[in-house]
């Protein structure tokens, strides 16, 4: 079962009437996704934030065009084809030691509308998460969403290219994939597919004791 989703609660006062608005909306718990944490877990994956969609179909990557489930079934990444929906995420989470979370928890139409202040409240929460859950792998779909991590957590614009990253979060490594949104059609389903068979490798590489990694290590916790 996931974990609940950190810093979200918020109980509203009866007597509001008079407040301003503005502070009503502020007091509302926020509706988004669960976060799938537990420790032990051997990735986690990081979006930028829940899409409408999914937060209304309760499960991540919910939009009908977005390729994660199809570069996921295509990848090998777990030993089976998972039809996308809510017992899938439990399906990762509980047999195959997958979870998820995103970098901002506040759910938007698109990218656009996050705003600097989302990322200066939410990065440094999901550090806090990380450390809290260290994967074996913290897997950010996207140079964006990793990006701002570093940014806003870190206060550090180092270079980013794909694949595995040459910082670390504690004990996690970073891996950096593009976006399976629909929004990001430059990247076709068999270069996502590819990109997850890559993560497939270090994951099972740091299974069984090996380290593939030929850049230092810098932990970005210290």
């Amino acid at each position: 079962m996931a974990l609940d989703v950190f810093g979200f609660s918020g109980a509203q006062d009866n007597n509001n009437k008079n407040q301003p608005h503005s502070i009503i909306e502020q007091m509302k718990p926020l509706e988004t996704l669960p976060d799938y944490l537990r420790p032990g877990l051997d990735i986690i994956s990081i979006g930028l934030n829940p899409s409408l969609p999914s937060v209304r179909e309760g499960f991540y990557f919910a939009n009908p065009r977005n390729r994660f489930w199809g570069a996921l079934n295509a990848s090998g990444l777990v030993p089976e084809i998972l039809e996308p929906g809510v017992a899938a995420m439990d399906i990762l989470f509980e047999k195959y030691a997958l979870g998820f979370t995103d970098l901002v928890k506040r759910p938007t139409a698109g990218s656009g509308a996050l705003r600097a202040a989302d990322y200066r409240e939410w990065a440094p929460l999901l550090r806090d998460r990380l450390v809290a859950h260290p994967p074996r792998i913290a897997w950010f779909h996207g140079k964006l969403a990793y990006a701002n991590y570093l940014k806003y957590a870190m206060e550090i614009k180092p270079a980013i290219d794909w694949g595995e990253q040459p910082l670390r979060i504690g004990e996690s490594r970073v891996f950096v994939t593009p976006n399976p949104s629909p929004a990001n059609a430059a990247w076709s389903l068999d270069d996502l597919a590819g990109w997850y068979r890559r993560l497939a490798g270090l994951r099972d590489a740091l299974r069984s004791g090996a380290d593939p990694r030929v850049l230092p290590i810098i932990d970005m916790t210290e």
